[in-house]
């Protein structure tokens, strides 16, 4: 049997309890395995628990850095349960997100379907003064109600921008509808198409010039091409590739405080695990452009 059977269920699988004990991490990774508004494809309810197990096989040293992400400290809090409607679920989300942020720890949400970071975005704007939003998707989510609830993940990001005025930019876009084409000019929101940026990096400057110090990260992983993660609800062809977005992410990280982030949207199938593998990669990679400071070289 392998050696990373072994390991802990846990993101990393990290062994050493001063790495991975909640007292002594500044990273809490969370996953939420609620699944209750997707509109096409189904499995997000099963992609957080996907990816950690693969995040157990990735190596711990990121060469391009020259650091251990890891050391850093993260811990995996247990899944929060789905409840029993979406407004129930908003709710339940905001309560513990409001909880874990005041024990002064980075939160990593794991979805689950995208209408979970409109609650952790709520907490972190009463936490961190004149908030954004950077948003990595093909979708601009901005749709007032879909299947009859305000909650749906097509409607998430109209939640952050309309009731929250959070302002967001949005990169990588390439699908919505006709009534979020209307009515995104009303809204404290900015988008970067997917064609006018994809393999342009000298478009980065600009869209992370109109965001605010303090920065929450959501990535819906159907931002990324499909070619690289064909599993996710609505995948659309023309996305990021795998290099620029690291290269966007560490731009991100190294001129903005980014103080959360989410990743959303990936539904595990069958034995493919490269798409999985791939999520659990870019969390860690992102983390450690996030604390590449706090953290010496081997």
């Amino acid at each position: 049997m392998s050696e990373s059977a072994h390991l802990p269920m846990n993101f990393g699988g990290i062994s050493e309890e001063r790495f991975s004990s909640l007292t002594a991490a500044r990273v809490l990774v969370w996953p939420i395995s609620y699944e209750a508004t997707v509109s096409y494809g189904a499995g997000t309810g099963r992609g957080a628990e996907a990816i950690i197990d693969a995040s157990r096989n990735m190596e711990l040293y990121d060469e391009e850095l020259d650091r251990e992400t890891y050391r850093i400290g993260i811990h995996t809090l247990p899944t929060l349960p789905p409840a029993p409607t979406p407004e129930q679920m908003q709710q339940n989300i905001y309560d513990e997100a409001r909880r874990l942020l005041s024990i002064e720890k980075f939160l990593v949400s794991l979805g689950g379907e995208h209408s979970i970071t409109a609650p952790i975005v709520r907490a972190h704007a009463e936490r961190y003064a004149r908030l954004s939003v950077f948003q990595i998707d093909a979708h601009a989510d901005l749709r007032a109600t879909y299947d009859d609830t305000p909650h749906s993940h097509a409607c998430v990001m109209r939640r952050i921008a309309e009731d929250l005025r959070v302002p967001i930019v949005q990169f990588g876009i390439r699908s919505l509808s006709a009534e979020e084409a209307r009515i995104k000019e009303r809204l404290p929101t900015r988008i970067f198409w997917a064609k006018d940026v994809v393999g342009r990096p000298q478009s980065w400057g600009e869209a992370i010039s109109t965001l605010t110090e303090h920065v929450y990260l959501t990535i819906d992983i159907d931002g990324l091409d499909p070619s690289l993660v064909p599993h996710t609800g609505t995948p659309e062809p023309g996305g990021l590739g795998w290099y620029e977005t690291l290269g966007l992410l560490r731009a991100l990280a190294t001129s903005r405080r980014i103080v959360g982030m989410d990743l959303v949207e990936y539904a595990p199938s069958g034995d493919y695990r490269a798409s999985a593998f791939l999520c659990a990669k870019l969390i860690y990679k992102t983390l450690g452009y996030i604390f590449a400071d706090s953290l010496p070289p081997i």
